[in-house]
């Protein structure tokens, strides 16, 4: 049976992928892909956290191995990010690494928690929209972080890193065999090594390891004093990391069309943290652009690529040090701008689909991508992105609720019937109040319920203000028409909200 034979949760199985050569080849060559274009990524994130290079290689090495067995999306990479850099490195600069080191198993235990107080399940929250922008914001980063090896570098980068690109898109129409990636580096450096072409390459991007990782304990004080300085830099990379996680592993099941169990992510990268920790490593978490190089370009779909992923690169550093250090980066950059090309979804920005969608769908979108690419983070980007769609949503359903008005009845036994439909809640149900005509209705009014649903302690405030305000009238109002849900809440806060 062939890879195109199988279904997409039968590629997954790490069982039919050992007994299966094809299938454990493309495994092993993803693994060695992602692993070649991890070495540069982590160098220049660890620079970014300020700590050794070594740090971040070793972070990478642990993080692979553990998640591989304790994550909950197979086929994603977890390693040293640029998300989780960023936020420790005023930490390294004012306490020094012991102190990253401890913060770094604190953000994994407090991951922990968080999986099981059930965080995973709030990425039902995030919308479409805002997983677009997310999407599209990564692909301009991707981008964007490439443009420093293409600034103020001799000519010849150019020509290899346009070859670079051409290898990649050209060479799966000959043979899917071998991942297109891993032959434009193996082309890219034989031409830079054979022909002696100055041009940078991943030794200048920092020293590689010459041994393997060992079990340290942070050289801290462990008092509360000491809490108090990592816990808010633990909090953050909790956070940034399991939101960056979990957004991976949604993109990563709509490209396999394969789901994944989000608690167990969540856990897992808590426990990869809390490991790393204690061999050496900074923070980590899933990396998006290695993980499509992955998975995208490469083919690979298990455990085993993510696994082998770390093996190699530990390998690579330590064994075959001297010859990574010759990969020119032009072979690196020509693969994270094709990554970053694919990741983008052209679609959003058709101008068909741009005419054809909501305007609020797309403010939504656009607050993602430019928040994103402006702060270089995710999480916020993300997070203005959800906040954007709610608002733009409460404003959109609150105009959806009606107040009518009728009376009925002779001219001493007239009554005010005001029929509301629509959900009442916080947005809508504040503008209930003005919907009366407190001074110019009869005696008896009465309010239709029957068309509308209460959802929020805000409506039944509304509601006591306006039984309060024909009360000063002298005037008397009865609600009918409450469906059970509403009715339940309306009896347990109804004149119970105010002084």
């Amino acid at each position: 049976m062939s890879a195109t034979d199988l279904t997409p949760v039968e590629r997954q199985s790490v069982l039919r992928t050992l007994r299966s050569p094809r299938l454990l080849k493309t495994e092993l060559l993803a693994g060695l892909v992602v692993s070649l274009a991890l070495i540069p990524e982590v160098i220049a994130f660890s620079i970014i956290a300020g700590v050794d290079p070594r740090v971040g290689i070793f972070a990478s090495f642990t993080m692979s191995i553990v998640i591989a067995f304790t994550g909950g999306r197979p086929a994603m990479i977890s390693a040293a990010a640029g998300a989780v850099a960023l936020v420790v490195a005023p930490l390294v600069r004012s306490h020094g690494v012991d102190y990253l080191l401890a913060a770094v198993i604190l953000a994994g235990i407090l991951q922990v928690l968080l999986a099981v107080l059930g965080v995973a399940k709030l990425m039902r929250f995030i919308p479409r929209q805002v997983m677009i922008g997310f999407v599209n914001a990564l692909a301009i980063l991707i981008f964007l972080s490439q443009m420093p090896e293409l600034i103020d570098v001799p000519w010849a980068v150019y020509p290899l890193t346009a070859l670079g690109l051409a290898i990649i898109y050209f060479f799966p129409k000959l043979t899917r065999a071998i991942p297109a990636p891993l032959v434009a580096i193996v082309v890219l450096t034989l031409i830079t090594v054979l022909v002696k072409v100055a041009v940078p390459t991943v030794g200048d991007k920092g020293e590689l390891p010459d041994s393997l990782p060992t079990f340290l304990i942070p050289d801290i004080p462990w008092t509360f004093e000491t809490l108090q300085v990592i816990f808010p830099y633990a909090l953050a990379v909790a956070f940034v990391g399991l939101l960056e996680s979990l957004l991976t592993a949604k993109l990563v099941d709509d490209i396999t069309d394969t789901g994944s169990n989000k608690t167990r992510e969540s856990w897992g990268q808590g426990a990869a943290n809390i490991v790393t920790g204690f061999f050496g490593g900074i923070c980590g978490c899933a990396m998006i652009g290695q993980t499509m190089i992955g998975v995208k370009a490469s083919g690979g779909r298990t455990r085993i690529s993510t696994a082998f992923a770390g093996i190699f690169m530990l390998l690579l550093s330590v064994v075959l040090g001297d010859v990574v250090a010759q990969i020119p980066m032009a072979a690196l950059v020509a693969v994270m701008i094709f990554v970053s090309l694919t990741t983008f979804n052209w679609h959003s920005i058709r101008p068909s689909t741009l005419k054809m969608m909501p305007q609020s769908e797309t403010t939504v979108m656009a607050v993602t991508v430019i928040f994103t690419v402006a702060t270089n983070n995710l999480a916020i980007g993300v997070g203005l992105g959800v906040l954007s769609a709610m608002v733009l949503f409460a404003n959109r359903v609150a105009h959806f609720v009606t107040v009518t008005r009728s009376v009925t009845g002779g001219v001493d036994g007239q009554v005010a019937i005001y029929t509301v439909n629509g959900q009442l809640f916080f947005a809508s149900s504040n503008d209930l109040y003005t919907q009366f005509d407190y001074a110019q209705d009869p005696k008896q009014i009465i309010i239709d319920m029957s068309g509308s649903h209460v959802w929020d302690a805000s409506t039944s405030a509304a509601l006591d203000s306006v039984i309060d305000k024909y009360a000063k009238y002298g005037k008397q109002v009865s609600i009918r028409g409450l469906n059970e849900t509403s009715l339940v809440m309306r009896d347990r806060l109804g004149g119970k909200l105010g002084d």
